[in-house]
């Protein structure tokens, strides 16, 4: 199903606010060489809750951060709602999650630049089992 033209909005006025608030919260926090990009927000068509990717550099503090920053929604959804206030007349509950789209696309292209193409050596491929 489609989003809306409503939920793309807030899904874009929550993104743009979630940037800096993230990256403001890591510079405050002694957090440096590390960069904390919103890649994208979906909202539910209820606008009651809004799943938003995050896509952190480098990749092997990820999960660490993806951690503090979900023990941390209720400060960051107070700080959004201060920030929309004159937007959006309620505040969606915000669900974190790491965007490794990527990771995925460099694993791709790697697997075909490398001697591990499955294109090259179908041998690669897990042959499927037929039950």
């Amino acid at each position: 199903m489609e989003e809306s033209q409503r939920q793309k909005k807030i899904g874009g006025v929550l993104q743009e606010d979630l940037v800096d608030v993230l990256q403001g919260a890591a510079t405050k926090g002694g957090l440096r060489g590390i960069i904390i990009s919103v890649s994208k927000v979906k909202v539910t068509t209820d606008l009651s809750v809004a799943k938003v990717y995050l896509s952190i550099f480098p990749n092997d503090k990820g999960q660490a951060l993806l951690e503090g920053i979900r023990s941390n929604t209720p400060l960051i959804r107070h700080e959004l709602a201060q920030r929309t206030k004159n937007q959006l007349r309620r505040m969606p509950n915000l669900e974190f999650f790491i965007d490794d789209s990527l990771e995925y696309i460099d694993r791709i292209e790697q697997s075909l630049k490398g001697e591990d193409n499955p294109i090259e050596n179908p041998d690669l491929l897990d042959k499927r089992k037929k039950s």
